[in-house]
C-alpha cells in the first residue's frame, strides 16, 4: 500500500487537515485572497531561446510503481520529458538502516535498471527524500519517527495522528542527521544521481511547544538550519545539486498566496538565510493574475523550476508568466501527478501534455 497515494486528497480533499491546521496557523490563512483568479487568460509569452527543462515528478513506492516507470519512461521521453523527479521517501531497500525501509522497498538492482533505461532515452534523474514534514500520513507514521520517537518535533502527543496534518522530526536534534545522511547517500548512490530533492514543504508543526529543544525558537531560524544542515552534506560534501520545495519561503499574506502553498508561520524569512544556488520547485496550482513568488526567487538569485498540478489552464498560466522573465535561472517547468506511474497512461496526462506542446515538444 502506498504511503501517500493519490496526493491530490491532501491539498484538494482535506477537511480533517484542513481543520487540524487550523489550530495551528488561523483561520483567516486558509483561504486566497480576492483576486487570485484571473479575469482573463494571462498572454502568451514567446518561447526563449535557451533549452528548458520539462520535468515529471512521480511517487515510485512500491515495486510495482517501479515496474510501471520502467515500463512508462520510453514514452515520457516521446512526450517530451528530459527530467524526472522520482520520489521514494522510505521505500528502498536501504543498507546502512535496513530499520527504516518500508512495507514494500524498491531494489538497488530496480533502481539501477531505471537509472540506465533513463540514461538510454536522455532523461535526468533526480531522486526526492521528505525532509522534515511530510513523516506520517493519516494514521500512519513514517518509519523514521516510529523507530526513533525521541525525534519527533512533538514528541508523545497526538496519538494516532489524529488534530496535525502531518509529523516534523526535530531539526535541533543531534541524532537525525547522521541517520538521515546515511538514506540520502544511498538514494545519491543508487540512482547515480547528480542532484537530489529533499521536499521540505507543508511543514507546519516546526518550532513547537512541545519540543524541549524548539520550544520559544524562531520558525525562520529552525527551518534555515533543516535546510543547511542538509545544504551542507549534499552540496558541501558530496558535491551534488540540492533542490526543494519553495512554498515554506513564501511570504504568503504579502503574495496572495494561501496556506498551503505558502507561509504563515514566519519560516518565509529563512529564504534570506540559505544559500542560493538550491534549485527552488516553485509549486502552484490554481489559475491567478500573477505568481509573485516566481520573480522575487529569481531576484534573489535562486534558479527556479514552476511546478503545476492537474489543472491545465492553471499550469498553462503558471508556464506563461514564468516564461516572461528572460534568465538562465528559469530552468523550465514541472509537471506533478502526485501518485504512481502507469504504464500507457502517464504520458498522457492532459497537463503535461498542455505543457509539453507549449514548449514545443510536439509529443506524439
Amino acid at each position: 500500500m502506498s504511503q501517500r497515494t493519490n496526493r491530490d486528497n491532501r491539498r484538494f480533499n482535506r477537511p480533517r487537515w484542513r481543520a487540524a491546521t487550523v489550530a495551528f496557523i488561523g483561520t483567516a490563512a486558509l483561504v486566497c485572497q480576492a483576486g487570485c483568479r484571473p479575469s482573463k487568460p494571462a498572454a502568451v509569452a514567446p518561447l526563449p531561446a535557451r533549452p528548458l527543462v520539462l520535468g515529471l515528478h512521480v511517487l515510485i513506492e512500491s515495486k510495482g510503481a517501479a515496474e510501471e516507470l520502467i515500463k512508462e519512461i520510453p514514452a515520457l521521453a516521446g512526450a517530451g520529458v528530459n527530467l524526472l523527479v522520482v520520489e521514494s521517501d522510505y521505500n528502498y531497500e536501504y543498507e546502512s538502516h535496513p530499520e527504516l525501509r518500508g512495507e514494500d522497498p524498491i531494489s538497488k538492482a530496480t533502481v539501477k535498471r531505471i537509472v540506465a533505461l533513463a540514461r538510454e532515452y536522455k532523461i535526468r534523474l533526480v531522486p526526492e527524500f521528505q525532509a522534515l514534514g511530510h513523516q506520517s500520513w493519516a494514521g500512519k507514521t513514517f518509519p523514521l519517527l516510529t523507530r526513533y520517537p525521541e525525534f519527533d518535533e512533538t514528541p508523545g502527543k497526538f496519538p494516532g495522528n489524529e488534530g496535525i496534518y502531518c509529523r516534523s522530526w526535530c531539526p535541533l536534534h543531534p541524532g537525525v542527521n547522521p541517520i538521515v545522511f546515511d538514506l540520502l547517500d544511498e538514494l545519491i548512490d543508487g540512482y547515480e544521481a547528480d542532484g537530489l530533492h529533499v521536499g521540505m514543504d507543508e511543514v507546519f508543526l516546526i518550532a513547537s511547544d512541545y519540543c524541549p529543544r524548539c520550544k520559544g525558537k524562531d520558525p525562520a531560524d529552525l527551518f534555515a538550519k533543516a535546510v543547511n544542515d542538509l545544504y551542507g552534506h549534499i552540496v558541501t560534501a558530496r558535491g551534488k545539486e540540492m533542490w526543494m520545495w519553495g512554498d515554506r519561503l513564501i511570504e504568503g499574506p504579502a503574495m496572495s498566496y494561501g496556506v498551503w502553498e505558502s507561509s504563515y508561520s514566519g519560516t518565509w524569512r529563512a529564504v534570506d538565510r540559505i544559500p542560493k544556488d538550491i534549485v527552488i520547485c516553485d509549486w502552484h496550482y490554481e489559475p491567478m493574475k500573477a505568481y509573485p513568488s516566481v520573480k522575487v526567487f529569481l531576484d534573489k538569485g535562486f534558479r527556479v523550476l514552476p511546478t503545476s498540478f492537474r489543472n491545465v489552464p492553471a499550469a498553462e498560466a503558471l508556464l506563461d508568466y514564468s516564461l516572461g522573465f528572460d534568465t538562465n535561472r528559469m530552468l523550465g517547468h514541472l509537471c506533478t501527478i502526485w501518485r504512481g506511474p502507469k504504464a500507457g497512461e502517464t504520458s498522457n496526462f492532459p497537463a503535461l501534455r498542455a505543457i509539453a506542446r507549449r514548449l514545443g515538444r510536439k509529443p506524439a
